[in-house]
């Protein structure tokens, strides 16, 4: 009995070491760009199924989509906007996108369709905006409603929590951006941009920089080239963990879980980097321990 047993056993583990054969995962990617890639390594460092990467840009689209049919992968991880765009006429294989700013948008696109959004949940941001400035009281926005009318309101609820006030404007174009930030002047301690293509244009930047040095009112925004440029911080997405994210999604179903229960969810870390000119130019003082656990920008 005891030789039969140690056999036995021996092939169970050999039957669960080949679990995973067999399942195959398509990469769509849109184009080859650091972030993208970075997302890519964070897929593949999750995932034990086979993977088959196919680049947009580098090929025509319809060819992408009858290379995914060709390859009839068990699951499809789309990275960018432009790829959830090519292949989420396919509705008969498990998509999760990542890389993708609005994820209620593409959540609209199918049931097979989940996934993580580049959005950080406001209310940790906010968390990340008060260890640098402990003593605001007024937050600036503005916002396209059309555009995001949706994060806007995530904003308000996590200022509210905070007891922290705030001072939201509608701009349907962004002409209207010089005189709605004008109208906020000696009324907000921060200005926190948002990611809105209305009121975010090479444009605008350069006057809502320029605003928030004339005005020492420190500005706050999601990609670190803003900072760089003269933002005070800004808190972006880590794309190595979006990856991560997005490839535990499709384990679980490669796993066999459905994807009706799985959902949406956003970026869960943070990179928070901190522009040091501008703190000392708006003579912020902020502890040495915040500053170290930030990328500092010189």
């Amino acid at each position: 009995m005891k030789k039969l047993f140690i056999p036995l056993i021996s092939c169970l583990i050999s039957f669960s070491g080949l679990a995973g054969a067999g399942q195959e995962i398509a990469v769509v990617q849109s184009i080859r760009v650091g972030p993208y890639e970075q997302a890519f390594e964070g897929v593949k460092s999750v995932c034990s199924a086979q993977i088959q990467r196919l680049v947009i840009s580098e090929t025509n689209k319809s060819d992408v989509i009858s290379d995914v049919i060709k390859i009839s992968p068990d699951v499809i991880v789309a990275i960018g906007i432009e790829s959830v765009k090519t292949i989420k006429k396919i509705n008969n294989i498990p998509i999760v996108y990542l890389m993708v700013l609005d994820g209620a948008a593409v959540s609209s696109s199918g049931e097979n369709i989940v996934g993580v959004s580049m959005n950080i949940a406001p209310d940790r941001q906010l968390n990340e905006i008060l260890k640098i400035l402990p003593g605001i009281k007024t937050v600036g926005l503005l916002y396209d409603p059309e555009m995001s009318g949706q994060y806007a309101n995530k904003v308000s609820d996590a200022c509210l929590k905070k007891d922290i006030g705030l001072i939201a404007k509608q701009v349907h174009d962004s002409r209207d951006v010089p005189l709605a930030l004008i109208s906020m002047k000696d009324k907000v301690d921060v200005f926190w941009m948002i990611p809105d293509l209305t009121v975010v244009t090479p444009e605008t930047v350069e006057i809502l920089l320029l605003f928030s040095l004339e005005n020492e009112i420190p500005l706050v925004t999601f990609s670190e080239k803003y900072a760089e440029l003269g933002a005070l911080m800004s808190i972006g997405i880590d794309a190595f963990d979006i990856g991560v994210q997005a490839g535990e999604m499709a384990q679980e179903i490669l796993a066999g879980k459905d994807v009706k229960g799985i959902g949406h969810i956003e970026a869960r870390n943070a990179v928070v980097s901190i522009n040091v000119k501008v703190v000392k130019k708006l003579g912020i003082t902020i502890p040495e321990d915040i500053i170290s656990g930030a990328k500092k920008i010189e």
